[in-house]
């Protein structure tokens, strides 16, 4: 299992190149960021400073979204980022949560998703694509054959469904082993009915971690199964309804106590709307405790499915963070 670092974009930028910088030599090998415009800066900006400073790190949006650019200013985008670090570009892509609901839009349909990832795969590596019916054919001419991996995030049916299907990688943002089975199973079934050869199919599982003490563990992370409550609950809603859903109780019973959630404090540790987020959650949801706990439960994550671990660093120590899993967690892996 391989390892990775997202940032959501609230660090300062020279901090962030250095964070990489430390990652990249402790043996990770993604750096992923949140896209959500609107509550954190451009990401791609910090991206490529980040590429100017590393040498085999692999970079992209975690995740991204059909709804926020005009297709073919993404292709671009992505294409540059691509050339200028060397291929080290992958799209991580979802319906879009946070970037469109904190200017009081709906994340957009499975089918568009899907679509998007077909488009802008095809334009990164060159070709002409005609993808809207007012205007002309696109085409990059400067691009260079690059085959861009996708990742789409999915927690319903469908979306795991088209993740399989569509997509080079399944991301989970959750750590708990029982679930990361559940959704990846789900996925890679679609995909080998699809007539798919899911040999190589990637599978992230996201959360925060915290080495050391529990009690401090769970107030650094309890923000987590709040984000992912959001998900959560539009899968029972389209998904949970009439006793007959397919959705598991362990996954809908912890947002029964939701009332709300503010996307102006999206991943926010501090936020008011936690109360409802119970210590099993957050033990479930996170990889925390001590180094031998985090070991333990990323063995059981990787058993699950997961080829990589992704950790939202955005909990505060960062540095001790991904000092501690570059000393003690990573070298149990190779």
């Amino acid at each position: 299992m391989e390892f990775a670092i997202t940032f959501k974009g609230d660090i300062d930028p020279k901090r962030t190149v250095a964070l990489c910088k430390m990652a990249e030599q402790a043996g990770f090998k993604y750096a992923w960021f949140f896209d959500s415009h609107v509550l954190w800066r451009e990401c791609y900006v910090t991206m490529a400073m980040c590429m100017e400073h590393t040498d085999h790190l692999r970079f992209g949006p975690c995740v991204t979204n059909p709804g926020v650019r005009e297709w073919s200013v993404a292709a671009s985008l992505f294409a540059t980022l691509a050339l200028q670090s060397g291929g080290r570009f992958d799209m991580g892509l979802g319906r879009g949560d946070s970037s469109r609901r904190v200017l009081g839009k709906k994340p957009l349909n499975v089918e568009t998703m899907v679509e998007f990832a077909d488009t802008v795969k095809r334009l990164v590596r060159g070709e002409s694509v005609h993808y809207d019916e007012d205007a002309a054919p696109v085409q990059l001419p400067w691009a260079n054959g690059y085959e861009m991996p996708v990742w789409i995030a999915a927690y319903g049916p469908k979306a795991l469904k088209a993740a399989g299907e569509a997509g080079d990688g399944l991301i989970i943002q959750l750590a708990d082993p029982w679930l990361v089975k559940w959704f990846t199973d789900q996925a890679v079934s679609a995909g080998r009915a699809a007539g798919r050869d899911m040999s190589s199919y990637r599978v992230m599982s996201a959360a925060p971690v915290w080495v050391g003490d529990m009690q401090k563990a769970r107030e650094q992370t309890r923000w987590f199964p709040a984000m992912v409550g959001n998900h959560v609950a539009d899968i029972v809603e389209r998904y949970g309804k009439g006793g007959a859903s397919d959705i598991p109780q362990r996954l809908t019973d912890y947002i029964e106590g939701r009332k709300g959630y503010d996307y102006r404090h999206h991943a926010d540790k501090d936020a008011d709307h936690l109360d409802f987020i119970t210590e099993d959650i957050i033990d479930s949801f996170g990889v925390l405790g001590p180094v031998e706990e985090h070991v333990r439960k990323l063995k059981e994550i990787e058993a699950a499915g997961a080829t990589q671990f992704n950790i939202y660093l955005m909990c505060g120590e960062e540095e001790r963070m991904v000092e501690e899993y570059g000393t003690h967690v990573l070298p149990a892996f190779q």
